[in-house]
């Protein structure tokens, strides 16, 4: 098919205003690359087996899904095996597998795809910090460095006495306390440098600070105070019509 010069140079231009293809950036630290490298600490011959209290607790998950649809559970499994070693090793995604009768590629699609799965060693408190927009408006960049002078440590790193790790992470939904940390399962909130420094000795010392807002405030009521439903719940029958 013939095509004129104009055409020519129209699709040209059209080609070069196309955006290329966008590739995720590969997550540092924890969550690391995307394919498996074998490691002294990280192989198929890792020793790794479900505790006799974990054997229970799965079977108990693997009993909420449909006979013949064990794979189902891979995600909360996955979640099971990564509370008892701390992290993922290879081992411990073949033994899911093999606990579920699917094939063990099945669960590496899932542990490289979630970013709560880690796939690398980290620290006994894996503090993982919210950067976006909210958190980063209420000057979640003082927090991170905060943390970064405390413990020696950049983004990515754990302290080598292996009890901190270090990540920055996309929005954590806890946008209204912002800016907050993650460490575990705990959410930090409502945080200043000084809040969180305190938080750092008092793990230090082994304690677990209560989680939550640390400026006062009950969960994400407004940070003035409450300016409606300032009184209690009427009950159920409140303006119920008594004729009906």
């Amino acid at each position: 098919m013939f095509l004129s010069a104009a055409v020519r140079s129209a699709l040209s231009q059209t080609a070069r205003q196309v955006r290329s293809l966008h590739r995720s950036a590969v997550r540092a630290g924890a969550g690391g690359i995307f394919v498996h490298r074998d490691t002294a600490d990280n192989n198929p011959e890792t020793p790794f087996e479900f505790t006799e209290e974990n054997k229970k607790r799965i079977e108990a998950i693997v009993s909420m899904y449909p006979v013949g649809h064990k794979q189902a559970a891979t995600i909360p499994v996955l979640d099971v095996a990564q509370r008892q070693h701390g992290w993922l090793p290879l081992s411990a995604m073949n033994k899911v597998a093999e606990v579920l009768e699917i094939p063990p590629m099945r669960v590496y699609e899932v542990a490289t795809f979630y970013t709560m799965f880690l796939r690398q060693p980290v620290g006994k408190y894996f503090i993982q910090i919210c950067t976006t927009t909210p958190c980063m408006l209420c000057n979640s960049d003082s927090i991170l460095e905060a943390i970064q002078n405390k413990l020696g440590i950049k983004v990515g790193e754990t302290t080598p006495d292996k009890l901190f790790t270090l990540l920055e992470v996309e929005c954590l939904g806890a946008c209204v306390n912002a800016p907050m940390v993650q460490i575990n399962d705990n959410y930090y909130e409502d945080l200043t440098p000084k809040d969180i420094e305190e938080i750092i000795d008092e793990l230090k010392a082994g304690r677990v600070p209560p989680p939550g807002p640390r400026n006062g405030r009950f969960s994400c009521e407004p940070a003035g105070g409450l300016t409606s439903l300032t009184e209690p719940p009427k009950g159920p029958g409140f303006g119920v019509r008594s004729d009906l």
